[in-house]
């Protein structure tokens, strides 16, 4: 069944929207705020005389992330009523902050989102041939649609190809010219493995883009694939089976298909390594083998003689949300249409399963505070000198639904993808106080790592290298979208040297909050956060960035990294 709806974006009543909202402003900010002059934190860009900089506060952070955490906005899901009002609120901060429209005299890029759900109770995939089975969803594969459309199948032979990696750079190649149009291909999880011989192989323990899932599908799309179906470690994922499940077992959300792309995959799935493994013995293959010569250049791919067997119907609807744009005008007319790009992502996960009676995913951290560093930064940076070159500061919707609002701005930028020097994500501000330290994703990629680290050491800060480097977060947030675009990209958060806190207490409160408010109803707002850390981090982004719009000299690449390729060939290298 399909069903389609369109309800964001609507022609704005102006008036009406601003007086609503800084109404509801007014009345859910706390005293503090409102009594107020909280003390900013020294600005990492700050200059004497009447020409200097304006600085980011505490006051008009707080109250931002108190809005869009609270329970008016229903956790602010993509294409809902508190999405679209989540996305008012931000048009009318940048608007009254006196930021242009950064599309064609509005704040909205439509974002069109599909959502498509598999019918989960007749979902029955069998084997045939060489192994006969029937695997059960979700305790042993767990099956989603490849596009949104109203059936889902796949039939065809299984054929293992390794890492399913195509890599010249690495001269690694799995599939060895094998034409697997038409098949189910049926792959490792994360990147081969690096060797005491080769110890840099796949950049060593830290996982490169060819590791992630998403290349995998795409590999198999470009390659005509009828399916891919994933072997899940939790060791070599870097999380549990059941993340897997909770991930793939409901509704996905997705950009509508590019009708001059390859044809989609029927079906999209992970199976487990115990049933991997019992699929494969009845064929006579063993895994463990498997796996070890999928770790050498030297491996072929093997056709396994079993036939796999799923069909499925969905429920599709097609939706519309949209990205939040303004931009601060570069001062040199020669250099005022390359712009310099700050994104944080607006949206989170709504209303879903209760915990503690609370079905409301306010998502305060997570990314309401990014979003209100990125507005308090665009106040800032509107009220100051104007850089050489132009500050676009892009609110995207559906980060939590696979990065679709920067994807989609990405494909369809408001200025030439050429003319985007850099991208500077923020995707959770710091709520705990100031810090020492800053933890950068994508630090060693391009020349920003080094030069981030330049500008913040007279404030006494360095950066610290990521905590988990084979979970491959680089991948995870929108500055990626604008990486595979060709754009030099890296996400800055708070690390975990906090001032005035003993050793270990950082990462402590980081663990906490992934283990009891990420992703969870209590991702709530509080009013006794220490915003110190958040205007640091806001004043050191938009310095920062601010520094890249005046430079002389435009970020680069680095000679290593998996994007480095697509940017000389015409993408965004300066």
């Amino acid at each position: 069944m399909i069903t389609i709806r369109n309800p964001a974006t609507r022609a704005r009543a102006r008036g009406t929207a601003l007086v609503a909202l800084l109404g509801a402003v007014q009345v859910l900010v706390s005293p503090r705020v409102l009594a107020a002059q909280a003390t900013p934190a020294t600005p990492a860009h700050a200059a004497s005389g009447p020409a200097s900089p304006q600085h980011t506060t505490t006051g008009e952070i707080d109250a931002h992330i108190r809005f869009l955490a609270s329970d008016l906005l229903e956790g602010r899901a993509p294409a809902t009523r508190g999405g679209q009002l989540a996305m008012e609120y931000i048009a009318s901060q940048l608007e009254l902050a006196g930021v242009k429209p950064g599309v064609s005299g509005s704040y909205f890029q439509p974002v069109p989102i599909d959502v498509v759900a598999a019918d989960q109770a007749h979902i029955h995939p069998t084997t045939s041939g060489k192994a006969t089975m029937t695997l059960r969803d979700p305790e042993d594969v767990v099956l989603a649609p490849g596009s949104a459309t109203e059936n889902s199948a796949a039939h065809a032979e299984i054929v293992f190809v390794g890492y399913g990696v195509s890599a010249p750079e690495y001269r690694w190649d799995d599939f060895k010219g094998l034409d697997v149009k038409g098949k189910v291909l049926l792959v490792l999880v994360n990147d081969p493995p690096a060797t005491a011989a080769e110890p840099a192989l796949f950049d060593g323990n830290a996982m490169t883009y060819y590791g992630r899932w998403t290349y995998k599908y795409e590999e198999a799309e470009r390659r005509g694939a009828a399916g891919m179906l994933i072997i899940h470690t939790t060791e070599r994922a870097g999380y549990p089976w059941h993340t897997v499940v909770g991930s793939f077992a409901k509704s996905l959300r997705m950009l509508p298909r590019d009708p001059n792309l390859p044809p989609p995959l029927g079906v999209r799935g992970w199976i487990t390594d115990s049933a991997a493994t019992a699929m494969l013995a009845q064929a006579g293959l063993d895994l463990a083998t498997l796996r070890d010569q999928a770790a050498t250049r030297d491996f072929h791919p093997v056709q396994t003689g079993i036939i796999f067997d799923a069909s499925f119907t969905n429920h599709v609807e097609h939706l519309q949300s949209a990205n939040v744009i303004g931009v601060v005008p570069g001062r040199d007319p020669a250099l005022a249409r390359q712009a310099v790009v700050f994104t944080a992502h607006w949206d989170h996960l709504g209303i879903g399963p209760p915990v503690n009676g609370d079905s409301i995913y306010n998502g305060a951290v997570d990314n309401g505070s990014g979003v209100a560093d990125v507005l308090a930064m665009a106040r800032a940076a509107a009220a100051s000198p104007h850089p050489k070159r132009s500050l676009l500061f892009v609110l995207v919707t559906a980060e939590e639904s696979g990065l679709l609002g920067s994807e989609y701005f990405a494909e369809h930028p408001t200025v030439p993808i050429t003319d985007i020097v850099a991208n500077l994500n923020i995707d959770g501000g710091n709520v705990m106080g100031r810090v020492r330290d800053l933890n950068v994703l994508g630090e060693h990629k391009s020349s920003l790592g080094p030069a981030l680290a330049k500008f913040v050491a007279p404030l006494g800060l360095k950066l610290s290298p990521d905590a988990h480097p084979e979970q491959g977060h680089f991948y995870r947030s929108d500055h990626f979208s604008f990486a595979k675009a060709g754009v030099p990209s890296v996400s800055i958060g708070a690390g975990t040297d906090f001032v005035g806190r003993p050793d270990g207490w950082g990462k402590a409160q980081d663990e906490d909050y992934t283990a009891h408010r990420y992703h969870q109803p209590s991702d709530e707002y509080r009013p006794d956060w220490d915003l110190s850390g958040a205007t640091q981090l806001a004043d050191i982004v938009l310095g920062f960035g601010t520094s890249l719009a005046n430079a002389p000299a435009l970020p680069t690449w680095s000679a290593g990294a998996e994007f480095h390729r697509q940017a000389v060939n015409g993408a965004a290298q300066p």
